[in-house]
């Protein structure tokens, strides 16, 4: 059962998967009315919970649409009826499917108010949206335009059923106008729009109402390994390098070699190393302009500082390792917080490197100047891009807008330049070359402060330097250091709020959060 859940809670579907597996449900013997009191009885269960009824009346408006999320809210309305709910109807639409149009006649055989105009819908205490769900794919205009936008100045409570209604199901795209939820119930499989930073603002708290689905329909839609999969708690653990072995050295824990800083940026160097002091790696040397390099002791006392000549603005010029070490010594590198581009020849070495890297900051900077496709073509270790929005489209400026579709555009950049791409944003998006996805359901803007993105890269190198001689997918690494690191940004908002989760402060909570779960 535990594994069930974990599989389904990964799983992400667009509209037309949804259907499919639909479909093979009702082939197989379910009736549509069984399955949509099921998930309503489901619904108005949760509704109570949340909104329970008190010696005063509560009372629901229900927004009914022409399909089966209208038949949905339906059955919702009537439970929520019998339950001692003051239940009034909006159904703006003449024709409705045949189910639906019963459960409207029975609602109204009950004497629940009934209104085609939303000026007519009396005020209520919350509302639930069945209007439109998933597969809407026409602008909503006219009339139905209209009353959701004067349902979203009310400012009530409102509980969508499945997508709010105006959601593009796969991109999550606003169609014309759509209702700004306070609370979503996606129904029995994730959708992808809810994984696309531009549809957050619409769902409010959302949560999966799982009604059964047999795991052997969703995989015969999907496959064994659905390509597009939510990064769980129970993943992300169980890719962290713990616990040891009894009998274990430094050397066999990883050593990860990092290659930044500025004189301008000293603080990218030290958060980074920070977030990589956090991974556990074994060993960790970092590469620093020589005038930083005690700057860095006195932070790092563990670490080897590496003092490297620099340039007259304080960028490192050259890298100069310790005598008989070389590129090769290291089980990972990471370059680029606050390294600038005065140190591309830097940038230019490391890439010819066989060791698995990571480039972030100034490094993906350099990396576009360069050309990114032919230049990382010519890598064969694994690769690691973790640019935000604008990074990203300067690495990929042939692909197209990114923020209307983030995950099409993240596949699309690793297949073209080989490497694995960690796309932040709201909903970080991490993609291998053969387009493999994983999304991260789960964030908060209080990461949305400068150096938080440098401490991500040390926690990120820590952990591909001790998975190096592991055989676990470099995305799924990618995808655990994204999940820790978002963790540790929640734990840190709950208790400092999201004004005080400075880049210093998260390095601080990395460890806690692991410990709390």
């Amino acid at each position: 059962m535990q594994d069930r859940q974990e599989k389904i809670s990964q799983v992400v579907v667009t509209a037309g998967q949804m259907r499919d597996i639909e479909q093979r449900i009702f082939a197989a013997g379910m009736p549509v009315v069984a399955l949509m009191e099921k998930v309503a009885g489901l619904i108005a269960r949760r509704v109570q919970d949340l909104i329970p009824p008190t010696h005063l009346k509560k009372r629901v408006g229900i927004l009914v649409g022409p399909g089966h999320n209208g038949g949905d809210a339906l059955v919702v309305a009537r439970e929520l009826h019998f339950r001692g709910y003051e239940v009034g109807i909006y159904s703006p639409f003449s024709k409705l499917k045949e189910l639906t149009t019963q459960h409207l006649q029975y609602a109204q055989s009950l004497a629940i108010p009934c209104y085609s105009l939303i000026e007519q819908l009396p005020d209520c205490d919350f509302l639930i949206d069945g209007l439109f769900g998933f597969g809407l794919e026409r602008t909503i205009t006219d009339n139905i335009a209209t009353a959701i936008n004067e349902l979203n100045e009310r400012n009530q409570p409102i509980f969508s059923i499945d997508l709010p209604s105006g959601i593009h199901t796969d991109t999550g795209e606003v169609l014309g106008t759509a209702i700004r939820a306070t609370h979503t119930f996606c129904l029995g499989l994730w959708k992808l729009a809810f994984l696309q930073d531009q549809a957050l603002d619409y769902f409010g708290k959302v949560e999966l109402i799982d009604f059964d689905i047999p795991l052997v329909d969703v995989q015969a839609v999907l496959g064994e390994v659905p390509k597009i999969k939510r990064i769980t708690k129970v993943t992300a653990l169980s890719n962290l390098p713990l616990p040891r072995p009894p009998v274990t050295h430094k050397y066999k824990e990883g050593h990860l070699l990092l290659i930044c800083g500025s004189r301008r940026y000293a603080g990218g160097a030290i958060l980074t190393g920070l977030g990589a002091r956090a991974s556990g790696v074994g060993m960790l040397s970092i590469a620093v302009p020589e005038s930083l390099k005690y700057l860095l002791v006195s932070h790092l006392p563990e670490a080897l500082i590496i003092g490297c000549p620099e340039t007259e603005t304080g960028a490192i010029s050259q890298l100069q390792l310790p005598e008989k070490t070389d590129l090769s010594s290291f089980s990972a590198i990471a370059i680029g917080p606050g390294l600038t581009k005065d140190s591309t020849p830097i940038v230019e070495a490391v890439i010819k490197s066989a060791e698995p890297l990571l480039l972030d900051a100034d490094a993906l900077n350099i990396l576009a100047q360069l050309g990114t496709i032919p230049t990382l073509q010519q890598r064969h270790a694994a690769t690691v891009l973790t640019p935000h929005t604008g990074e990203f489209q300067r690495l990929f400026p042939d692909i197209g807008d990114v923020k209307a579709d983030k995950i099409k555009a993240v596949q699309a950049a690793a297949s073209q330049c080989g490497a694995t791409i960690l796309l932040k944003g709201a909903r970080t998006a991490i993609s291998n070359p053969q387009g493999a996805v994983w999304i991260n359901p789960e964030s908060t803007p209080a990461l949305a402060r400068g150096g938080s993105g440098d401490v991500l890269t040390g926690l990120l190198g820590g952990l591909l330097a001790q998975a190096a001689t592991k055989q676990i997918p470099i995305e799924d690494i990618v995808a655990t250091a994204t999940w820790w690191h978002s963790q540790a940004g929640i734990l840190a908002a709950q208790e400092r709020t999201e004004l005080g989760v400075d880049a210093f402060t998260l390095t601080q909570y990395l460890m806690p959060v692991l410990k709390q779960i």
